[in-house]
């Protein structure tokens, strides 16, 4: 008879981590993705991902789901899992990871973004965080999440976060997944800096095991120089 219980509470608890909106999957100890889908034209059901990490009783969100709906699931699960959502970290203005900071700031719960960003969501009516990113170099949690600014790629303000108990490496869309063969949504990017930020990032952290993009599978350092070399080559053809 436990065995049948154990067997549903796991089947349980994977439906309510995965569901038509929202899946969460474990990368390591104390590490979770989480993948959020919204339809957007002419792409469809567009999935980006964002980070759990938990330190002790307490998790910490990196990049928000694209929805406060997605969001309040989010936090729901990291709170069935007997939990503090702790803080929330944004890595750049586009709403894949954004989107939840008005949800978070209601809940008093701490977001982090940099000056910049908040500027850039300031600019477009958007909702800022609650507290900044005040360093290039900034850690959240000592030894466990340091945030760093390489400079401008994706967008103007695109920072990584950086696990070194996991060394995983979250590149949010600053880095392109291998099934890309194009940089993707480009409108707010600085393509001709982009190489140059990705190499500050290669040489600021050599360890690197796994890097995790802002959209499609997970994969290991390989994915920076992919996508430095993605935009080298529009770099070239402008010429």
């Amino acid at each position: 008879m436990k065995y049948i219980l154990a067997f549903l509470l796991l089947v349980s608890s994977n439906a309510f981590a995965n569901n038509e909106r929202l899946k969460i999957k474990q990368l390591a100890d104390n590490v979770y993705q989480h993948i959020s889908y919204k339809r957007i034209e002419p792409w469809g059901m567009v999935g980006a991902s964002g980070l759990i990490v938990v330190d002790g009783n307490n998790a910490h969100i990196i990049d928000t789901p694209w929805t406060q709906a997605e969001t309040k699931k989010l936090i729901k699960w990291i709170k069935s899992k007997d939990l503090i959502v702790k803080s929330s970290v944004v890595s750049h203005f586009h709403e894949d990871a954004s989107g939840g900071i008005p949800l978070l700031n209601k809940l008093k719960i701490k977001t982090y973004a940099t000056p910049l960003t908040n500027s850039l969501l300031n600019l477009r009516g958007r909702e800022t965080s609650s507290d900044e990113i005040s360093s290039n170099v900034f850690e959240l949690v000592k030894g466990t999440i340091e945030i760093f600014y390489p400079g401008a790629g994706h967008t103007e303000d695109n920072i990584v976060v950086w696990l070194p108990k996991s060394n995983i490496l979250f590149g949010g869309c600053f880095i392109k997944s291998k099934k890309s063969r194009t940089l993707g949504n480009t409108e707010d990017a600085l393509i001709k800096d982009w190489a140059d930020s990705i190499q500050k990032v290669i040489d600021k952290y050599p360890s690197i095991e796994v890097v995790v993009p802002g959209h499609g599978k997970v994969g290991d350092e390989r994915l920076l120089r992919h996508t430095a070399k993605l935009a080298l080559s529009v770099n070239e053809s402008t010429l």
